[in-house]
């Protein structure tokens, strides 16, 4: 793709169009999937249709976390899409984000341990690979709650679970999405399955790398065959610390998944680089280059870019798409301000998550002068 001159003299294709699977996005910026808690029946609503038509000049946009099915739930007013109604309050708003020329992929999720009874129908312990007790608050519709001792899923409830995320990613079709990603990241189900920390398992899904990663792997395989063309993505963190998750040796744990979706038709990897919005850099990590180099498709990179560091990775081809976060969030033109250079809108963290329109879709464009 052509690259184009900035004002700084400087060359980059961050701002050009490239090809993801069957689609031509308008650049290489991907608006991050964000929990804003703004769902308090679970369903997208008219201020979730503006919110996201306003940020249709990325490239792609990656929807928050949609919760796979009941059990998958952990944090209160977040939205699924396992029911008809799910499905229909969406489709308004990936109308909107088409008819203003963008594109968007629905996330998929389920949090695994990182929830609360007080969040499960009838009351019921969260599910895990083992019995492991995250050191975590889970946010109820009460407000912050210690984590419970989950329940070890059955190894003859984890086809269930491969069910569940084939449906979810049905169901996301039908309401308009033009792609999934599966939620493999930041201490959720699918990272404590792939994680000695929590996981503690001795059958065919725990122990050896290989196993750790089986499920992971039959998620992604099951999706991809559902959204098929390159229309999955997957996100992985293998550094995140997020969750209370830990693993003694996460590099060969990710070289070898990523060596297995090589055999899979992708749309891109994700990768959260470091900790989830903390540093970049984890004493006793591994260089995610590794995973760059090993990847055969696109390379999405995530956490901590501001735009000098998103056009060097551009310059020096270390990521294909660059992911940007809370940027996103006070910024609803933020491909236009990187662009120009221009400054940045404040993040007003005190309405980042709940609320109505306010720290939702009331943070102001910039300015265009009028032509002379």
């Amino acid at each position: 793709m052509a690259t184009r001159k900035l004002g700084d003299n400087t060359t980059t294709d961050l701002f050009s169009p490239i090809a993801l699977g069957p689609y031509a996005l308008k650049n290489r910026i991907v608006m991050a999937p964000l929990t804003r808690a703004r769902a308090p029946k679970g369903v997208a609503t008219r201020l979730t249709q503006e919110y996201y038509s306003q940020r249709a000049t990325a490239g792609l946009i990656i929807s928050e976390g949609l919760n796979i099915s009941p059990q998958a739930v952990g944090y209160a007013f977040t939205p699924g899409i396992w029911t008809t109604e799910h499905i229909k309050s969406w489709r308004p708003v990936t109308s909107a984000v088409h008819g203003d020329g963008g594109r968007i992929f629905a996330q998929l999720w389920h949090v695994g341990r990182v929830s609360h009874p007080d969040l499960q129908l009838g009351g019921v312990l969260p599910v895990a690979p083992s019995a492991v007790r995250p050191d975590v608050d889970a946010f109820t519709v009460e407000g912050k709650k210690p984590a419970k001792t989950p329940r070890a899923l059955r190894i003859d409830e984890l086809p269930g679970i491969v069910a569940d995320y084939e449906q979810a990613a049905r169901n996301a079709l039908d309401a308009g999405f033009d792609g999934v990603e599966i939620h493999a990241a930041n201490g959720y189900l699918l990272d404590q399955f792939m994680r000695d920390g929590a996981n503690q398992r001795t059958d065919a899904y725990g122990g050896s790398v290989e196993n750790r990663i089986r499920l992971t792997l039959e998620v992604t395989r099951a999706v991809a065959a559902i959204c098929d063309g390159g229309r999955t993505g997957l996100r992985i963190s293998p550094l995140n610390t997020a969750s209370d998750l830990s693993d003694s040796n996460p590099e060969p744990v990710f070289t070898a998944l990523v060596d297995q979706l090589n055999d899979i038709v992708l749309a891109y990897l994700h990768v959260v680089e470091g900790v989830t919005g903390g540093s970049r850099t984890v004493e006793g990590g591994f260089d995610l280059n590794v995973l760059r180099q090993r990847f055969k498709g696109l390379y999405m990179a995530n956490n901590g870019y501001d735009r000098d560091l998103a056009l060097s990775a551009r310059r020096s081809n270390t990521a294909d798409l660059i992911a940007f976060g809370r940027p996103y969030i006070a910024n609803p033109d933020l491909v236009t301000r990187l662009e120009r250079g221009a400054p940045l809108n404040p993040l007003d963290s005190a309405t980042a998550y709940g609320g109505g329109d306010e720290g939702y879709i009331d943070y102001p464009f910039q300015a265009v002068k009028a032509p002379v």
